[in-house]
């Protein structure tokens, strides 16, 4: 791999807690037991790699949406050979833009110059990141919660959980994420 391989690797890997984040959100929690979000990742990371003359953008917005469509794509491949019943391609695909979206308003980034447009993709990868760090429970409370819209009880439902405990997790979850990001969420 040359130089310039090298630097798409890294540039890839930049990507790969965002990538990460959406397919647990997404991921069925039927399938769970059979396909593990990291492995959709890194086929994900790979194909881009192996595909990278497909990519037509010049932008880490225009790449991380191109990555997206990857791991849609990769996550129906999953789905088709668990047999899930059909349909699942367009919600999923919907579903994953729909995370993005939801990430994306987490942060409030409500910028459309170019130079805002990097500041948003870049607090979107810190987020990510600063996400991956947390306790796995602290991690899946928040997901559940503010990326997938769940109300408390949900996500109590979801994680086997009372309310008051669910709630000390994000409560805990959060302040770790403002700590670590350095900044008023």
């Amino acid at each position: 791999m040359g130089d310039d391989g090298e630097e798409l690797a890294r540039r890839l890997e930049s990507f790969r807690n965002y990538l990460l984040l959406l397919a647990r959100a997404r991921l069925d929690g039927r399938l769970r037991s059979k396909l593990d979000p990291a492995d959709l990742v890194q086929q994900t990371l790979t194909r881009a790699f192996e595909r990278r003359e497909q990519f037509r953008g010049a932008s880490d917005e225009q790449r991380a949406a191109w990555l997206r469509t990857l791991l849609a794509h990769a996550m129906i491949d999953a789905l088709r050979k668990h047999a899930r019943p059909g349909g699942a391609e367009r919600s999923l695909e919907a579903a994953l833009e729909q995370s993005s979206a939801r990430l994306e308003a987490f942060l409030a980034a409500d910028q459309t110059s170019p130079s805002g447009r990097v500041e948003k993709r870049e607090r979107l990868v810190r987020l990510a990141d600063a996400l991956a760090a947390l306790p796995e429970d602290q991690r899946r409370a928040i997901e559940l919660k503010h990326l997938q819209g769940l109300a408390l009880i949900d996500v109590a439902r979801q994680m086997n959980r009372s309310g008051p405990a669910v709630a000390g997790l994000l409560q805990r979850g959060m302040r770790a994420l403002r700590n670590d990001l350095g900044e008023p969420w």
